[in-house]
């Protein structure tokens, strides 16, 4: 079984900010004031990633007032979880059938 990861989405998650943005998220949603007080970035920076975020589906919005709150969308994520999972398992069935290409 060949399994492919979204290529695009590790991408977005590995930038160093970004992922700790995902995680603040994943604890609670929060307003891009808090995501400043939080992560100590610049507002313009932290506007930069969350549309990176937004972009990808990672994260939705909700206005309330003259404030927009981030959520955090746990499907995308699970979603990466499972192809992950799928990968490890194919991995383990390689494994133990000691599948290997021979050399020419």
């Amino acid at each position: 079984m060949m399994t492919s990861v979204d290529t695009d989405l590790i991408r977005v998650l590995a930038d160093p900010l970004r992922l700790r943005i995902v995680t603040l998220l994943a604890r609670e949603t929060l307003c891009t004031t808090h995501l400043v007080e939080e992560t100590g970035a610049k507002q313009t920076n932290l506007s930069n990633h969350m549309k990176v975020l937004r972009e990808a589906g990672v994260v939705e919005t909700e206005p309330c007032g003259r404030y927009v709150y981030y959520r955090l969308r746990s499907e995308v994520l699970e979603g990466l979880a499972g192809q992950f999972t799928d990968l490890a398992q194919s991995a383990r069935a390689t494994a133990e059938a000691n599948l290997k290409r021979s050399c020419p």
